[in-house]
C-alpha cells in the first residue's frame, strides 16, 4: 500500500496526553512549526518501501519497553577495532553527544582488537572492503554487557553484513540482550573512493552522532517516527539519513522522557552546547529557538483528539 503522511489530528494523538506533565516538557512537546510534518515519500525513500503504521506514544506504552532503572543505568560504548585520530569521528566527542542527547551516563571502554575477537569476515565483492559478521559481534557483546548497562553498543569503522546473502548493513540489534552493533563506514565519503570535501571531518561526526542516537533510540523500544520530520524516521539511503534532523519530534520525545525522565530544559542546553562547539550551526539554532519557546510562557494546552 502507498505511505499516505498523517494528518493533523493523527499527529496530536500519537503525541498522547500532556495534561500533567511539568510545564516546561508541556511546551516541548508542543507540535509547533519547528516540527515539520514528514512529507510524502520519493520512490527510492525509506516509507515507498517500507510501509510502517507508526507507533504512537499509547503504543510504545503498550509495548512495555524497557527502561533504565536502578540497577541498569548506564550506556556504553565500545569500539570495535580502530578510531584512528583525523580518520573516525573522535570517541569523546561520541561520548558527549550521547551523554547529552539521553542524559545518561555514557562510558567508552578501551577498543577491542578484531584479530582476536573471533569475528567472522570476509571480503565484499562490490567494494573489496573487509565486512564484519553482526551475529558473532552481538553474540561477543552479550557476553560482555556490564552489570550496570542498560545496554552496550558497539562502533566500529569497518563495514558490516548480518548474513552471506545480503550486501551490508549499517547495524543491528538485539533488543531482548540490551546489545547493538553500528559501524560509520559508509557514512566516510571515502569509503566510496569519493575526494572528500574540506569539511569532511564534521560531516562524518554528525552522521556518526545522527546513527547513534537513532540506533540507540531503538534500544528504548522507540519505532520509526511516520508523523514529522525526525530523527527517528527511517531512512533507505544516504541522502534520506543525511535529510533527517538532529532532533527528535514531539512523539518520540515523549517516549524518550516517559523512560529517562530527564530535565527537558536542561537536556536541550546540553545539546546545543555541544552542537555549538561541534559547528553544527543549523542544529544549534534550532535548539536555541526551542529554549526561547519554553521560557517564554505558560504551554498551550494540548489534548489529543479523539
Amino acid at each position: 500500500m502507498r505511505f499516505l503522511p498523517p494528518g493533523t489530528k493523527e499527529r496530536l494523538d500519537a503525541i498522547g496526553p500532556t495534561a500533567g506533565l511539568p510545564e516546561p516538557v508541556r511546551r516541548a512537546l508542543e507540535p509547533r512549526e519547528a516540527f515539520a510534518p514528514l512529507p510524502p515519500p520519493g520512490p527510492h525513500d525509506w516509507l515507498a518501501n517500507h510501509p510502517e503504521p507508526g507507533q504512537s506514544f499509547e503504543d510504545f506504552l503498550r509495548s512495555r519497553p524497557n527502561r533504565p532503572d536502578a540497577r541498569r543505568h548506564k550506556l556504553y560504548l565500545q569500539p570495535l577495532g580502530q578510531f584512528a585520530p583525523g580518520d573516525s569521528p573522535p570517541l569523546e566527542k561520541l561520548r558527549q553527544f550521547a551523554a547529552a542527547f539521553f542524559r545518561m551516563e555514557v562510558e567508552v571502554l578501551p577498543p577491542l582488537d578484531l584479530a582476536s575477537s573471533h569475528i567472522t569476515t570476509r571480503r565484499n565483492s562490490a567494494t573489496g572492503k573487509t565486512q564484519l559478521l553482526t551475529g558473532d559481534i552481538l553474540a561477543l557483546l552479550q557476553r560482555r554487557l556490564p552489570d550496570d548497562a542498560f545496554a552496550l553498543l558497539g562502533i566500529t569503522m569497518e563495514d558490516l553484513y548480518p548474513d552471506p546473502a545480503w550486501n551490508f548493513v549499517f547495524g543491528q540489534a538485539s533488543l531482548r540482550y540490551r546489545v547493538g552493533v553500528y559501524s560509520f563506514a559508509r557514512y566516510d565519503p571515502r569509503f566510496f573512493n569519493e575526494k572528500p570535501p574540506a569539511n569532511w571531518r564534521q560531516i562524518l561526526l554528525r552522521r556518526s552522532c545522527k546513527v547513534l542516537a537513532h540506533e540507540t533510540g531503538h534500544m528504548f523500544g522507540i519505532a520509526h517516527c511516520v508523523y514529522f520530520h525526525c530523527l527517528m524516521n527511517g531512512s533507505n539511503h544516504l541522502a534520506e539519513s543525511d535529510a533527517r534532523p538532529m532532533h527528535l519530534c514531539p512523539v518520540d520525545l515523549h517516549k524518550l522522557y516517559y523512560s529517562v525522565g530527564f530535565d527537558v530544559v536542561e537536556r536541550y542546553r546540553r545539546l546545543r552546547d555541544f552542537c555549538q562547539n561541534a559547528g553544527f550551526e543549523e542544529e544549534a539554532r534550532w535548539l536555541n529557538g526551542q529554549l526561547h519557546y519554553i521560557a517564554a510562557g505558560p504551554p498551550v494546552t494540548h489534548t489529543p483528539v479523539r
